[in-house]
């Protein structure tokens, strides 16, 4: 009995979590213009696929090109995080080192500021760089995150260091323990950081918006609002089908990850 009402209630909580996104689905699913409809008639006769087309293909606000920006900012960066980041965590939790300790402290007290104290510094780094309104602008400064190397460092030190005495001894180098032992060893954590990586940049809409001024470089989060204003009025079906374009990768991105947001909570813990 006790199993069964577990069960319903969590039944009962992803179907409350889940609405939300059933609703955005079935009114871009309606004839463009049309108002929110009633919960009676949420459900549409003749369901208006066109709307995702219009949306991707609109001659106005290209949003298309707003996806194609966002999936290479997103895709550049997670491997570029996954490679630094893995590389600095790897020289912290392997390699002993004289300061790595304070070198460590001082990559964990970077993660007490909040991004936007350094927006500004990185503004004009970008500017004196000549990089802004370019895709460069939006990618190298994920590059490398603070929290990414903490959780990296935080998982290779639970692994036992006798692999790496045993390498070296075989006459293996610090980039063959790196490559070839370690980093196979940390495939849970690498899929970890790529996960939250990517739901960070994907998402992330200030620094878009500040870096880039024209369209062809915006990404979908910014390209989402102007997409909205662009009609004067609120479209209601083109605008939760920009919605449902928008939240899909997350959601395919998150439910093949999924299992990884609990262990990355547990490796944030680990000595």
């Amino acid at each position: 009995m006790r199993r069964t009402l577990a069960w319903l209630a969590m039944f009962g909580l992803a179907v409350f979590l889940v609405a939300p996104f059933i609703w955005m689905i079935l009114v871009s699913l309606h004839p463009a213009k049309s108002p929110i409809p009633d919960y009676k008639d949420l459900v549409p006769s003749h369901p208006q696929w066109s709307n995702y087309g219009i949306v991707l293909f609109s001659p106005d606000v290209p949003v298309g090109r707003f996806f194609l920006n966002s999936i290479i900012v997103s895709g550049v960066v997670v491997v570029g995080q996954l490679f630094i980041s893995s590389l600095a965590a790897y020289s912290l939790a392997r390699i002993r080192f004289k300061g790595s300790q304070s070198l460590f402290w001082l990559f964990l007290s970077s993660m007490m500021f909040a991004g936007v104290v350094t927006q500004i510094p990185v503004y004009l780094f970008m500017r004196t760089a000549g990089l802004l309104d370019t895709l460069s602008a939006l990618i190298i400064p994920g590059l490398s995150s603070a929290y990414s190397v903490f959780l990296l460092r935080q998982f290779l030190l639970s692994l036992p260091f006798e692999l790496d005495e045993a390498a070296y001894i075989d006459g293996a180098s610090y980039w063959t323990v790196y490559a070839r032992i370690l980093m196979p060893l940390s495939k849970p954590a690498l899929a970890t950081v790529a996960s939250f990586t990517f739901f960070a940049v994907w998402t992330d809409f200030f620094w878009p918006l500040l870096a880039t001024n024209s369209m062809r470089i915006r990404t979908l989060e910014v390209g989402l609002s102007i997409f909205k204003n662009s009609y004067g009025t609120t479209n209601w079906p083109l605008q939760m089908a920009a919605a449902v374009i928008t939240l899909a990768p997350m959601m395919g991105v998150f439910l093949l990850t999924q299992r990884y947001f609990t262990r990355g909570i547990q490796m944030s813990g680990l000595k």
